[in-house]
């Protein structure tokens, strides 16, 4: 008869995820995790094999979120030209006391972990699925005559993505909401000029 898990996976995870953004993957020692996760050494490797593969999950778990907020977004917008200014209007939300931080942990990731290595290359395959997203949405606006046709929507995808890590890196380190909100307010204002015209 096989033994039934002793620990709440999804706890677990959020546990790890919120830790390994508040931290980084390099500072944070197996008795963070330890603390974190109110596991023993042994339970934890027995659950994720090894800091790594937790990691990894972990990321897997924070942007499978991301993707999703960003995804409802678009979906519910009447266009999506108008979904994407509401989501950098919205940037201007983040608040860093909900949050282990306003950065985001892939961009903080990327940051910390040298080329070549599968974490790295997580990372990587995470943020190219948000600039598809992005781009997805950005070539239907196109079809549906909300952009010139001189428009590269994979360019404005790449800018529009620089927009994002941008804001949430400048939440950090912003202490006034009005200046927060009047810069958002700004990009989304940018992106809404290429609207085409009726």
């Amino acid at each position: 008869m096989s033994r039934t898990a002793s620990y709440d996976r999804d706890a677990a995870l959020d546990a790890a995820m919120n830790l390994f953004w508040a931290k980084g993957y390099n500072a944070t020692s197996l008795k963070d995790l330890e603390a974190a996760l109110q596991m023993r050494p042994g339970s934890i490797y027995a659950a994720f094999r090894n800091k790594e593969t937790l990691f990894k999950a972990a990321l897997d778990r924070y942007a499978d979120r991301t993707a999703e907020e960003l995804r409802g977004v678009i979906d519910s917008a009447p266009s999506p030209l108008a979904a994407l200014q509401a989501h950098l209007r919205g940037m201007a939300q983040l608040d860093p006391c909900d949050k282990p931080s306003t950065a985001c942990m892939l961009v903080k990731t990327l940051l910390e972990v040298p080329r070549g290595t599968a974490v790295r290359n997580v990372v990587t395959a995470h943020l190219d699925q948000v600039e598809r997203m992005l781009s997805e949405a950005l070539h239907r606006a196109k079809a549906l005559g909300e952009l010139p046709e001189d428009c590269d929507p994979d360019r404005l995808a790449q800018r529009i993505q620089t927009y994002i890590f941008g804001l949430k890196i400048q939440a950090q380190r912003e202490t006034d909401a009005g200046r927060m909100r009047a810069l958002c307010a700004d990009l989304a204002e940018e992106i809404g000029t290429l609207r085409q015209a009726a």
